[in-house]
Parts: C-alpha cells; structure tokens; sequence
C-alpha cells in the first residue's frame, strides 16, 4: 500500500510540473508572476505536499523563487546567469562539433537532415512550440554524432536558463529563418569537413540572443532581476 501512495504521489508531482514547467518556458506565466501553492493543488485536486514538491524541482532548476512566508514566484531573468549559461552552453557545443566532424564521414545523418526539413514547415505556420523543439532535437542529434551523448544533458540543462528568453526571440518576424538557416550552414560545415566555418558557424549561432537580450533588457527592466 506504501509503494501505491508514493507511486501516485510521484505520478501527480510529475504532472504538476510537467504543466508549470509548460508555462514558464512558454511565458504563459511570465516572470515575476505570484502562484498560489493552494490554487495548483485544487487545480490538480491534490494535497500541497505534491505541489511543494513540483515547485521544489523548479526553484532548483531557477525558474521559481521560493520565499519562506512570502508569495512563491516566477524567477525574473537573470542576466549573471544567463551569461554563465551561455559561456557553458558554447564552449561544450564548440567541442561536440570538433569531435563530430571527425566521425562525420561515417555518421547516418538522415534524421538531422529530416529536423531541418520540419523546421522549415514550422515556420510559415509560425509554429514556435514545433520549431523549438525540433531545435533541441536537432542539437541533441549533433552530440549524438559526435557520441557525447551525455554532453546534452548539461546543454539542456544551460538552455533551461535561456529558453525562456529563446521562445520570446522566436516570436520575432524573421528569427526561426534565421536559425534554420545556422542550423543548414552548421551542417553545410560537416559535410565539407570545413573546421574553421564549422566553429565560425556555431558561434554566431549561439550568439544570436546577445543582441535580443540586450533589448529586452533595456525595454522590459522588470523582467529582470
């Protein structure tokens, strides 16, 4: 019967998170923004103890402020952090990419090929949800290539500090060709066993947001901390 209860418990953690995380990468709940840990758990008709749960796997992830007897909110930006995250982010990319190209020649690259076709229908249905995660699958399937799987792990997990910020630049008229684009000439790279366009090519990719950040930081300061 124990097994039974924390089974369920788990299962309805799993799902309230699931929901939360949802909603903050896509900025439904936008930072800043108070949740009430009584209103999620009679939204999911659960106890608090699963709520207090979820919202510990968020703070822990930096997407919620947990404040003992203050309101819990939606973290704002941090641009410390996101600065961080990107320096990590670029210099495990960087390396992934020099690795594969060296295995390139005897890589199946049929379904990297295949996202990059599927991002280009995402785009003239502006389906931002469908082109993000077609991006994560698409860098996934380079460390694969590169077979540092493990290496996406911490890419995820650096991209969870960012993606926030990603999905607001998608919403930008020309920024899913634009990526489409990187991603093409990062492949392009590879096939022409190119290091320097290879390297080149990556780096301003990942340094795409540096000008968006900056202007949304300017023009939303309270999004900030």
């Amino acid at each position: 019967m124990a097994q039974f209860i924390n089974l369920e418990r788990r299962t309805n953690v799993d799902e309230i998170f699931d929901k939360l995380y949802s909603d903050i990468v896509t900025l439904k709940l936008m930072p800043g923004t108070k949740i009430s840990e009584a209103e999620i758990a009679s939204q999911f008709s659960v106890s608090r103890q699963p709520v207090r749960d979820a919202f510990a796997r968020l703070g822990n992830m930096d997407l919620l402020l947990i404040r003992p007897q203050k309101a819990t909110v939606v973290r704002k930006f941090s641009a410390n952090g996101i600065a961080h995250a990107r320096f990590i982010r670029t210099a495990i990319e960087v390396e992934v990419l020099r690795n594969a190209i060296v295995k390139w020649p005897e890589t199946d690259t049929t379904r990297i090929r295949d996202i990059m076709d599927e991002q280009a229908k995402a785009i003239p249905t502006k389906d931002t949800n469908r082109f993000h995660e077609l991006d994560l699958e698409f860098h996934n399937a380079l460390c694969v290539a590169a077979g540092f799987e493990t290496a996406f792990e911490i890419i995820s997990e650096m991209k969870t500090r960012v993606d926030r910020l990603g999905r607001l630049s998608l919403e930008q008229p020309t920024e899913m060709n634009v990526l489409l684009a990187d991603h093409r000439r990062i492949i392009a790279a590879l096939d022409d066993n190119d290091t320097a366009a290879l390297d080149h090519a990556i780096r301003k990719h990942l340094g795409r947001l540096d000008a968006f950040i900056g202007r949304i930081q300017q023009e939303h300061s309270e999004y900030f901390e």
